[in-house]
């Protein structure tokens, strides 16, 4: 356990350079993504016409790609003890791929940009948070990986406030978005995202992982029951989880501008990088699962705000108590995979985690879509619907893990 009467800020000036290295690495590129993919959703929307439906299959195909991809980079990064070169290599493919945003026309080319960049993340994730497992002990792994979600939504927040300042000087206060405001942020993103890929080159080497030697296998088993119970109460909740997309058309729906979706956005991840670092120590001294129950408590609060607000301040409020689940959960979720495993199994149990989550982005973002609008002749039950829908399963996947317990076996 860390000693309690440590301030926060010396725990983190003790994390090693490859946490500091990793995190850096996120926050650039953060501030390369967040500028792009938030407004992704309105410029499907706005300037290409394209209903929710077709919003969420591109997110859902998207997110369970990367995931699929996470079971097998994990996988390969335990089966030759190497995580940084997988994660370098999947940083580079999502930093070459956003570029081709700029001359996109069609929800196809859209998508298939889209789902480039998160192949790149699929390659990465896995090993990325092996490396940080890996590099820290268990009494301070939850401060870690809030570190580096703080580090990471750090650059989220100066991203969106580029994308802001471009909107401002690009269009104003318009309601929607246009090509051109687009394009220009698409150019500007690619600087950070290859310094994310400088950063984790050049500042991380690996660590020599303890343990069992032998060939790691792709096996739910070998992760032992411990994980998989925690596994069945995450899917739960993930169901109701759809992407964060829909979030931003609600926002517009409810009559914020561009400008004010982005203003929305900065504030959500400002609250989320507060968060996140104080909430993952708190875990090391309180136990995950408290943290965990909390965050999911806070969501299906959340979500139910969203599904009956009525105006577009309201929704902006609920987006920044929204950052409070993220920090709560996010980061302090991870940690409790790599206490639930064998050291030499972290990458496979990563990969795992992010596979099964992606594998149900996909129906909970195709889900959302549908309860929004509908589809062939049946228009749906309007925009409250998913949010209502993700609070319930929110709620049922608290209660579960509150009452299982999931720990490790000793």
């Amino acid at each position: 356990m860390s000693d309690g009467h440590e301030s926060l800020g010396k725990r983190m000036r003790r994390l090693p350079r490859n946490v500091w290295a990793v995190s850096l690495t996120s926050f650039f590129m953060d501030v390369s993504s967040e500028m792009i993919l938030n407004i992704l959703p309105l410029f499907l929307s706005n300037v290409l016409g394209i209903k929710t439906n077709i919003i969420g299959l591109i997110e859902g195909v998207a997110e369970a790609t990367s995931s699929l991809l996470k079971v097998f980079s994990g996988w390969l990064s335990d089966r030759f003890r190497a995580r940084k070169w997988m994660a370098v290599v999947g940083y580079g493919i999502s930093a070459a791929a956003k570029p081709f945003f700029y001359f996109t026309n069609t929800w196809g080319a859209v998508a298939g940009v889209r789902w480039a960049d998160r192949v790149g993340k699929g390659i990465r994730t896995a090993p990325r948070d092996a490396l940080v497992a890996d590099s820290i002990g268990s009494e301070q792994r939850g401060l870690a990986f809030g570190f580096h979600r703080a580090a990471d939504t750090g650059g989220a927040v100066l991203g969106l406030l580029v994308a802001l300042l471009v909107v401002w000087l690009t269009q104003r206060n318009g309601l929607l978005l246009n090509r051109g405001t687009f394009q220009t942020l698409v150019l500007i993103s690619i600087i950070p995202g290859i310094l994310a890929v400088i950063a984790l080159a050049f500042g991380t080497r690996d660590v020599a992982v303890t343990g069992t030697h032998e060939r790691p296998r792709i096996s739910f088993r070998d992760l032992g029951r411990p994980f998989l119970a925690f596994m069945v109460i995450v899917g739960v909740f993930d169901l109701g989880n759809s992407s964060d997309a829909f979030l931003v058309l609600r926002a517009q729906e409810r009559g914020l501008s561009v400008l004010g979706v982005l203003g929305m956005l900065v504030t959500f991840n400002a609250v989320y990088t507060l968060i996140s670092a104080p909430a993952g120590d708190l875990s090391d001294r309180v136990g995950r699962r408290r943290v965990i129950v909390g965050g999911w408590l806070v969501y299906a609060l959340i979500y139910l705000g969203f599904a009956v607000a009525g105006q577009g301040w309201q929704v902006w409020v609920l987006y920044a108590l929204y950052g409070a689940y993220y920090g709560l959960a996010y980061g302090t979720t991870k940690a409790m995979v790599a206490d639930l495993v064998p050291e030499a199994l972290r990458g496979t149990a990563f990969g795992t985690y992010n596979a099964v989550l992606g594998i149900l982005d996909f129906p909970a973002s195709v889900i959302a879509g549908i309860l929004w609008q509908g589809v062939g002749a049946w228009d749906g039950f309007g925009p409250s619907a998913p949010f209502y829908f993700g609070g319930a399963t929110a709620l049922m996947a608290a209660v579960l893990m509150a009452t299982v317990r999931p720990r490790k076996q000793e």
